[in-house]
């Protein structure tokens, strides 16, 4: 059962327009009135206990041995998978294993992601040296998306500035329907767009920027996470840039040596398989951590940093989340509000922050691949009469369902 803690709360003074006051709420996808909340970072950070920010390199590191030692067991299984009598057997069998593997893949790449946020340990050598090592060896440019990502969660909900699952507004969105308008209001298409988000969505976002940002005057070719003087980046970044391709040539390096060693189908069937894995669930985690129809976004006018980091929502994966995936989908917000402290201490932060974001904290327990079709039906872009704009869609879904078919 789906559980949402939502917010109707009196309409607030603008904390980014002087005085001016705040136009009437806007109704969110469901039809429930929105207003910004109205609490500063000052007043999250400081209900947040002192001990939450307390990093420990061995205690991290401890979970990347556990983590590793996961590998090496569904690893050596796996090996063994030749044995079973019967093709539909090892065909099970195989399948299990890419999807615990897949799994575990990710609870790395969340540990990596630690590192890119400080949160790993005290020691920034530390962290960025395992952080490079386990992102790259998922083939993630470990600076690149570390600066990138940064940059998102700086400007989260901000409509101009924010790096990824940057909304279309509705214009846009009617523009690249084309052929696709006859089509895409049937379920079908949506799970189309589903399959192609979830198998290509996180590579096609490192190498061409997709929803992110658009930079024009610049060539779509420069526009990506390996090109060190992209303009996703600082002239500063430069060099960082060039380390995460080192790392990233070193595991192309790596992926062929295992080809010429244990052939292309081993490669497939022991990495290749759990590393699209690794993609789908990256992808549906952060795209169902920022997209929910009773989630804003600002224009600069209404943005505040704390307006946008209250603009993500948690879920739950239960086991699977809170004890491989290291709490990444569980404690997202709190995640957002001070991304430096490590995931251990992530629910105790939640806590804290829940009682001064009262009913604008936002929870859905929906199981994950459910709340991934609901949300592809239901947020297709956004609009809204001021600098507060909410999810709209074309399946004539929630409000303003009349103007679907509006030009």
């Amino acid at each position: 059962m789906s559980t949402i803690t939502y917010t109707q709360r009196r309409p607030s003074i603008s904390l980014t327009g002087g005085d001016k006051a705040q136009a009437a709420p806007v109704p969110d996808g469901n039809g429930n009135d929105f207003t910004p909340p109205e609490f500063t970072i000052k007043d999250i950070l400081d209900a947040i206990p002192k001990r939450c920010f307390e990093r420990s390199l061995a205690r991290s590191l401890s979970y990347v041995a556990r983590d590793l030692v996961l590998v090496g067991i569904l690893g050596g299984l796996a090996t063994q998978i030749h044995h079973i009598p019967y093709v539909w057997g090892r065909a099970i069998a195989w399948a299990a294993y890419t999807i615990c593997q897949g799994l575990v893949g990710t609870g790395l790449w969340v540990l990596a992601h630690e590192c890119g946020h400080g949160a790993f340990s005290p020691y920034r050598l530390a962290n960025d040296i395992v952080g490079w090592i386990l992102h790259s060896s998922l083939f993630v440019p470990y600076h690149s998306w570390r600066i990138s990502h940064s940059k998102h969660h700086k400007a989260t909900g901000h409509l101009t500035r924010d790096m990824v699952f940057v909304p279309r507004d509705r214009e846009t969105y009617l523009k690249s329907r084309d052929i696709a308008e006859l089509v895409d209001e049937a379920p079908l298409a949506t799970v189309y767009f589903l399959i192609v988000q979830q198998l290509f969505g996180w590579p096609m976002y490192l190498l061409t920027n997709v929803t992110g940002q658009k930079y024009a005057n610049v060539a779509k070719w420069k526009i990506n996470h390996f090109w060190p003087s992209a303009p996703i980046f600082d002239k500063k970044d430069f060099w960082d840039i060039v380390i995460s391709d080192i790392g990233i040539a070193a595991a192309v390096m790596g992926a062929r040596m295992a080809i010429l060693r244990f052939g292309w189908q081993n490669f497939v069937l022991y990495y290749f398989i759990p590393y699209l894995w690794v993609n789908h669930w990256l992808v549906c985690i952060t795209y169902l951590q920022h997209t929910d129809p009773t989630l804003p976004h600002y224009l600069a006018d209404e943005w505040t940093f704390a307006r946008g980091a209250a603009a993500t929502i948690d879920r739950d994966f239960g086991f699977i989340g809170r004890h491989i995936l290291h709490e990444i989908i569980e404690t997202h917000v709190a995640h957002h509000f001070c991304s430096r402290i490590p995931f251990y201490h992530g629910e105790e932060a939640t806590q804290a922050i829940k009682k001064v974001m009262g009913t604008h904290y936002r929870r859905d327990s929906t199981n994950l691949i459910v709340a991934l079709y609901r949300i592809a039906r239901t947020c297709q872009f956004v609009e809204g009469p001021g600098a507060v704009k909410m999810y709209r869609n074309g399946n004539g879904i929630g409000v303003d369902a009349k103007d679907k078919k509006a030009e």
